[in-house]
């Protein structure tokens, strides 16, 4: 998890996690600099739950993204990783009970899987208001895995549990991408005819709407065109329109996820 003077809104997260029913999990906060207070609050909380840790981030690996390439370097051989942000939080006590029994149900249909891709939701965070669910997250699936991104459609990065065997395809994100690296390796991703993708309605995560990205809108659209090129060359503009189609429709929809 990347974070950086964002002490104020880990609560809600660290909550949703140790109120989990499946308690085999770590946490690893990678710590872009922040001030001392918010590093005396990461002290106190790997104090009291041995489950969370925090490292300081490398200045060979800059950015949010480059702090989760550190998350895929630390995962071990047999890790499923999540990456999450300070404003995110699990949807539910049972969640990550529910995912693991997603994964066993995904073997006994065919080989393990290399990602596990579920459902999420994103919130509007604003002061002393409960959090206003906006609009939810979705996977298209369009017969196979990269035909569904040529669609546009992508895998929230939140809501998608990160297996070995996609970690041995790929385990960096690209450098280069400040904002849309996700979706590049998403794109790289599928390019490997061997990959396994699982899907399920699970809802997993709960999201703050209105990050960085929502922030620079000029960039992150050059980096997602860049990104679709890369993967799509001069078939970048069907993917590109459709995705955009896709979220506006997204923001419709009402119905939730019964967990």
């Amino acid at each position: 998890m990347p974070t950086r003077d964002s002490y104020r809104l880990l609560p809600r997260l660290v909550e949703s996690l140790q109120s989990q029913t499946e308690g085999s999990w770590q946490v690893t906060f990678i710590d872009g600099g922040s001030g001392a207070e918010h590093r005396a609050w990461l002290d106190s909380l790997c104090l009291s739950d041995r489950r969370f840790r925090w490292l300081e981030q490398s200045a060979q690996s800059p950015g949010i993204f480059g702090a989760m390439n550190q998350g895929f370097a630390l995962a071990g051989p047999n890790d499923w990783l999540l990456f999450w942000g300070s404003d995110d939080w699990a949807a539910g006590p049972q969640v990550l009970d529910l995912a693991a029994i997603n994964l066993v149900e995904c073997n006994r249909r065919g080989p393990i899987p290399d990602l596990l891709v579920c459902r999420g939701r994103y919130f509007r965070l604003e002061a002393n208001v409960p959090p206003r669910p906006t609009r939810a997250t979705s996977f298209q699936w369009r017969r196979s895995y990269r035909r569904s991104l040529l669609w546009g459609s992508t895998p929230p990065h939140q809501a998608t549990l990160f297996g070995p065997g996609a970690r041995a395809k790929l385990n960096h994100y690209a450098e280069g991408f400040r904002l849309s690296a996700d979706l590049d390796y998403f794109l790289q991703l599928s390019t490997h005819p061997d990959l396994e993708v699982c899907r399920s309605d699970l809802e997993l995560v709960h999201m703050g709407d209105g990050g960085v990205s929502g922030q620079q809108t000029r960039r992150r659209l050059a980096e997602v065109r860049r990104a679709y090129r890369r993967a799509f060359g001069a078939f970048w503009p069907v993917p590109f329109l459709l995705r955009y189609g896709q979220r506006i429709i997204s923001r419709f929809e009402t119905t939730s996820i019964e967990l």
